[in-house]
């Protein structure tokens, strides 16, 4: 079973990574943890980059408030789940605003260190949070069509389950709004429920 030492390891490479010269870095990567859960999100803002650490502005505190609510405060989700994203640099900003989406390129350069984590760590569960985490795993058109259900897809080599999460950012009106507002209680509900999830939560 791969210990902490190895995922610290990893992670002091992720750090050094400077394969896209147009994202901003350095590279944000979560705490040094041996999950059965993985949380796989879009790519940092720029005050992650700030801070060193994913989801840790305006929708971290959404996002964490969704996970509180089946029983993970942010401290202790931090400490028991994995987190990775499709990338790990900041991509920078828009002329007319809003964060600018990671090319093809870009997440072609970024998929090894995710995929380096799977293969590590196993996870039991993943949690792609947003469009462009889903899409890693399943077509995905329309957020209605895979959020609220449990996917059993094969993942590098092995069939694991997905729960997918819509994106907590501020300027996304999908999770605040019917059917969204539905559809994400049955994902939190569906993680609530799963072997992985309550083996975490056992030791909180």
């Amino acid at each position: 079973m791969t210990d902490i030492k190895t995922i610290e390891q990893h992670q002091c490479r992720l750090r050094r990574c400077q394969r896209c010269p147009d994202m901003q870095g350095p590279p944000v990567t979560g705490q040094s943890v041996v999950s059965p859960v993985m949380l796989i999100g879009q790519a940092p803002g720029n005050r992650e980059i700030e801070l060193h650490r994913p989801f840790a502005w305006t929708a971290g505190k959404t996002l964490f408030g969704w996970f509180a609510r089946i029983g993970l405060e942010e401290d202790h989700f931090r400490q028991q789940v994995y987190m990775a994203a499709v990338c790990r640099c900041f991509p920078g900003k828009l002329d007319k605003g809003g964060d600018r989406v990671p090319t093809r390129e870009e997440i072609a350069n970024c998929r090894s260190w995710w995929q380096q984590e799977i293969e590590l760590l196993q996870p039991q569960l993943l949690l792609p949070v947003g469009k462009l985490a889903i899409a890693q795993f399943m077509p995905v058109n329309k957020l209605n069509d895979v959020i609220g259900q449990r996917h059993r897809i094969e993942v590098e080599g092995k069939v694991r389950d997905i729960i997918p999460l819509p994106h907590p950012s501020g300027a996304s009106t999908w999770h605040r709004t019917e059917p969204g507002i539905s559809l994400l209680n049955k994902a939190l509900q569906e993680i609530k429920r799963h072997p992985a999830w309550k083996e975490i939560s056992a030791e909180c």
